[in-house]
């Protein structure tokens, strides 16, 4: 059962099917189509482009957190359960929250122009050229905390004893992080990578529900390009191949992990 949507997902991607009447087989011409697609290699530039930025920042942001407030020390809850906070609330009631910081009346414009950056005010979600960086900034405030918690439970495995050698040995903060912390973080940083990897590909939520991809495609993703075509174009085929796509990515990445 858990493989038969799969499989019948595959069968799709060689049809051209709308949903209503008999699917059609075409063979890999779904796949040859992409060849000449432009929305298709914008997508896909955007989608590497978002897992390269949104899997890069979170980890060491998450990694850095981590680092932070490993130590017990009073208060220090606060400042983990304000970091993990954001992970419980949904994606589209985050995007919502960001949508309306973004708006040109917003939080975001008001705080530049009382801090003296008036010249920076912008419409954040209508210009091509932040659109897609403007709708990262939410889907990273909201997986730092996740990741923060995976590397504190990894930090929380490494014996003391190693820091302690370690230090008589006179070796400086960076060598311990570099020789005994990054080492022993090995089997989370796996998890890490697979868990960032799978949401950066299936990031829709925050995209769909900001930009839907827009202004002019500037913001969209192999995922939301896949629901479009699908679902809204009635392109069900095309739509199935661009998820078989996305699957090849994602188990690409993380097959050495498994």
């Amino acid at each position: 059962w858990v493989f038969w949507p799969a499989l019948q997902g595959f069968y799709l991607s060689l049809t051209s099917w709308d949903g209503l009447a008999a699917p059609k087989f075409v063979g890999l011409g779904n796949f040859s189509e992409m060849v000449h697609d432009e929305v298709f290699r914008t997508a896909a530039i955007n989608t590497v482009l978002w897992l390269l930025l949104f899997g890069g920042l979170s980890a060491a942001l998450g990694l850095g957190a981590a680092l932070l407030l490993q130590q017990e020390r009073r208060g220090i809850g606060f400042y983990r359960a304000a970091l993990f906070l954001p992970v419980v609330f949904s994606l589209v009631a985050t995007a919502l929250v960001w949508q309306a910081m973004y708006q040109p009346d917003g939080l975001i414009n008001n705080v530049l122009g009382a801090i003296g950056l008036g010249g920076w005010k912008h419409a954040w979600l209508a210009d091509q050229d932040t659109a897609f960086y403007a709708v990262i900034v939410p889907a990273l405030w909201r997986q730092v905390g996740y990741v923060m918690v995976l590397y504190l439970a990894g930090l929380k495995g490494i014996d003391p004893v190693l820091y302690e050698a370690a230090k008589v040995d006179g070796a400086t903060r960076l060598q311990q992080f570099r020789h005994i912390t990054l080492p022993q973080l090995r089997s989370v940083n796996a998890v890490v990578l697979s868990v960032i990897v799978i949401d950066s590909l299936r990031s829709f939520d925050v995209v769909w529900a900001l930009t839907r991809g827009g202004p002019y495609h500037s913001s969209e993703l192999l995922s939301t390009y896949m629901y479009s075509t699908a679902f809204q174009s009635l392109r069900l085929g095309y739509g199935s191949a661009l998820a078989v796509v996305i699957f090849v990515l994602a188990f690409g990445v993380i097959a050495r992990y498994l």
